[in-house]
This record gives C-alpha cells, structure tokens and sequence, in this order.
C-alpha cells in the first residue's frame, strides 16, 4: 500500500511562529540590541523539543493501520442515470479519528459528495455514500480508494492509496423496463388493448387433438380421427407465437450525432431493447445484427425472458464508429445468416447520398425477410426549421435544413414505393413509433388470420349439421369399398 506524510496546518503554524520568532532574534541582534543569553537557549530548547515531538508524532503515525474499506456497487448501473455507492468502514481505533475519503472514479463518470470527511469513533461500524452519473456504456474497474489520516496529535497527515478493486457494467438506459415503470409500461400495453394471454382453438398453429365439446366450431373436426376413433374429434389450435424479430443496428458514423446527453447510437439501444421486451412477452423470439462496428456482433433470434438478458450482455459495451455504413455488406451477412423469414428493423439514420445503396440492399432483403426501415431525425433540423428568420444567416441555415429535410423525404417515398414502411422518428420518440408499428401489425395478422365462424342458432343444430356429413362420407366410403359406387353417384 502506497502513502505519503505531509505536515498538517497546525505543525506549519508552529514552525511559521518559530521562523518568525528566529527572525526577530537575529533583526534585534543586527541592529546592536544586546539580548540576555537564554533567549538564544529558550529558542534551540523549543526547536528541539519540536522536531523531537513532530518524530515521534510521525512514527506513531506510521504505525497506525488502515481502516478496513469496502465499495458496494449496484449490480448494474443505467447509462445517463444517477446511481448511489456505498463505502463501509470498518476499524479498530480506540481513539476518535476524523478520515478523509476519496475514491478513485473511473473516466467517463461524473460523481458527487467527494471527497468526504467522516468521524470514525471507537470500534462503530460507519458508512458514506456518493453519486455517480454514467455517460458512456461499457465496463469500468475501480482499482483503489484515497483516504487521509491525521496523527494522534495533528501534526501530520497521511495519505495512503488503499487498493479496492471492483467491477461494473453500464448497461442502455433499461429502466423503463425493470423498476418502477415497468407498471406504467404494463398499463399502456393494457390500454392499447394487448394482453398476454393463451387463446386456444382459434390460432393458426396445430396444438393437439381432443374430444368433440360444447361450443366446438365444425371446422375443428378432424375427419379421420373421427373415423378412427368412432366418436367426434376436434384439433386444437392456439395462436402462433413462433414470429422472428432481428433488428439490423447500424454502429456507423451518422449514428453519433448527440442529441441532449444521449447519441442516436444510444437512443437506439434503448428503443431496441424496449421492442425487445414487449415482443418477448408476445411470445415472439428476438435477435440482434450490427454492421459498420468495430466487431461485428450477430444474436440468433431466441424467445424466452432470458433472451432479454443476452441482448443486454450483447450491447452494453457496444460502441458507434466513424465508419461508413455498407447496406448491402450488412445484407448478404445477414441473409447468409437468417434462412426463416423474419422481421427485420433496420435502424439508420438515412440520407440522401444512401439513395441506390440502400435502395438495393432492402430490396434484397425484401425478398426472404419482411423489412421495416427506422430512421433518425435530428432534432435540431426541426428546431432550425421553426426558428424565426431576421438575418441571412438565418435564412441560409434554413434553407440548408429545408434542403435536408426533403432529400430525407424523397428517399423515404421511394422506399415506401417499392413496399418498403419506414419510421422517421425523432431518437426520444424512436421506441414508442417502433412498438406502434409493431402492435399494429400484430394486431392486423391476428384479425386478418382468425378464421370466419358460421353462425349456428343453437349446439342442437352445430351436431346435426356434424352427424350428417359424417353419414355421408361414412356412406360414400362404404360403397366405394364394395364397388356398388360404380354405378350410382354417392351423393344421391
């Protein structure tokens, strides 16, 4: 453990007095004032006495052990968040001890309340708290903690460098997720008119195969069951569930512009993640793509509450670049990649010079994947746009955000041309469009795949309309059998 002694304030005024008084002695010397001959005695004796005192003060110092230090992180930590650090302090001091505390923050870290002062008293357990304010994802060590301790009788202060290793992740701001939004999320999925729930016999996917109940459409029956087992049966059906949502994440240059204490890169980690959770409770599988990054990283689609985990694992030290975005490399990679048709997000922030890449890219894509382009407004083009002209500069800025705005335009309409829906969204308002859309045509496939009911007046009816045409097929199935269909048609 490193430390270094300084003198406190209270030795340096003890030595200020005796240089001060020195300087007096030899001033009235100069100047022929005869002095007795113990005041030169008095002086040596208290500057003796005084560096005697200051040495052992030091020693004993130096012998004084550290308190025992303990940082408690929270487990994860929230990009663009405040979140509160524990220090215990525990020691064995029999004697009150007044302790200075600094912790050693990592870069990229705001904090507050350091250093602080703390009174330690004899063998009690004490306790300081601190703030941290996180402006970049990824890991951070804290590697050591500073903390100064007075000597016994304030003439010294040391300051030692305790080693205290520990280790946290900054994960996209996900707390509209887990906490205490995660009811308010709850309630606007509500109102919107989803809910989580099993509907069974009335989906698209085949489940299993039961006995014929009360309420059972016609169309349920199974005929050769039926006839197997002698006795009406009815396949099961629940609703499919097994849906492939991939957001295709571009990591490039044009995602780094800053809009407020976020990028866009980071409002689109938060929008994707947001998704996410709402398709996993949909019983939806959900993966991850990014190009133009510094390491290409690919999730393969997967459901479960888990997945959410992984994709969390998966980005939070993700970083954007000041590389170029290649549509058509990131397309053949993940075409190569994804053989199920699936949703495929792509999130970019488009512009005009992506008109024939892109262009060519999605509809590639299109061809074995449904695609939904989400793109990034800057907000600052609108608040050009609304600003008042009074100069020429004005004028010029606006003319210039005008030109932006409809390139942007133009290239959505083309894309929306060729079947291609897009989200032009600003980066705040990025998530709550992109699960607009999404429950949208969820909701639209559920409708549009539910098959029609006949009406029936009454069960009564339902099993009569059943019984016949049982009759009739067990009929025509008979006299084919003995031939006698030959000449008779089986309908009659």
């Amino acid at each position: 453990m490193k430390q270094t002694l300084k003198p406190s304030r209270l030795q340096l005024f003890w030595l200020g007095g005796l240089t001060g008084l020195a300087v007096l002695i030899g001033t009235l010397t100069a100047v022929g004032v005869d002095l007795p001959a113990s005041i030169s005695s008095i002086f040596g004796g208290l500057l003796c006495a005084m560096m005697v005192i200051s040495l052992i003060d030091a020693l004993k110092l130096l012998r004084v052990p550290s308190p025992r230090l303990q940082r408690r992180l929270p487990g994860s930590l929230a990009l663009g968040r405040w979140s509160d650090v524990r220090i215990n302090i525990e020691h064995d001091y029999s004697q009150p001890m007044t302790l200075h505390v600094f912790d050693h923050v990592p870069e990229g870290l705001n904090f507050e309340n350091l250093p602080q002062q703390i009174a330690l008293r004899p063998r009690e357990y004490s306790e300081l708290n601190y703030r941290l304010r996180l402006l970049n994802r990824g890991r951070f060590d804290f590697k050591r903690c500073e903390i100064q301790l007075p000597s016994a009788l304030r003439l010294w202060m040391t300051r030692r460098y305790v080693p205290l290793t520990d280790t946290s992740r900054v994960y996209p701001d996900f707390a509209r997720i887990y906490g205490g939004q995660l009811l308010a999320l709850d309630n606007w999925l509500s109102q919107r008119g989803v809910h989580q729930r099993q509907r069974r016999g009335l989906g698209l996917e085949f489940h299993q195969l039961r006995e014929f109940r009360e309420g059972d459409s016609l169309r349920q029956i199974d005929w050769k069951a039926t006839a197997r087992q002698r006795t009406p049966i009815a396949r099961e059906y629940q609703d499919d569930r097994d849906q492939n949502i991939i957001f295709m994440l571009d990591c490039g240059r044009r995602m780094r512009s800053q809009d407020g204490d976020l990028a866009h890169f980071d409002h689109a980690l938060n929008a994707c993640l947001l998704l996410s959770y709402i398709a996993l409770r949909q019983g939806d599988a959900v993966g991850l793509s990014t190009f133009a990054a510094a390491q290409q990283r690919y999730l393969a689609p997967a459901k479960g509450t888990n997945q959410l985990n992984r994709l969390l694992n998966s980005v939070y030290d993700l970083k954007s670049t000041q590389r170029a975005a290649d549509y058509s490399v990131a397309v053949r990679q993940l075409v190569g990649r994804q053989k199920r048709r699936a949703l495929v997000i792509l999130v970019t922030n488009l512009l005009d010079e992506d008109d024939e890449q892109l262009l060519g890219a999605v509809k590639q894509l299109s061809q074995h994947h449904r695609v939904l382009v989400a793109s990034l407004r800057e907000e600052l083009l609108d608040s050009v746009r609304q600003t008042p002209i009074h100069t020429l500069q004005d004028a010029l800025a606006y003319c210039g955000t005008v030109d932006v705005l409809n390139a942007r335009v133009t290239l959505h309409e083309r894309l929306i041309a060729h079947g291609i829906p897009v989200v032009d969204a600003r980066p705040a308002e990025l998530g709550a469009q992109l699960i607009s859309k999404y429950l949208g045509w969820k909701k639209l496939a559920r409708s549009s795949s539910m098959p029609a009911r006949k009406p029936l007046c009454n069960q009564a009816e339902a099993f009569s309309e059943w019984k016949l045409k049982y009759c009739c097929k067990a009929k025509t199935k008979y006299m084919y059998s003995t031939g006698k269909a030959r000449n008779e048609n089986p309908e009659s």
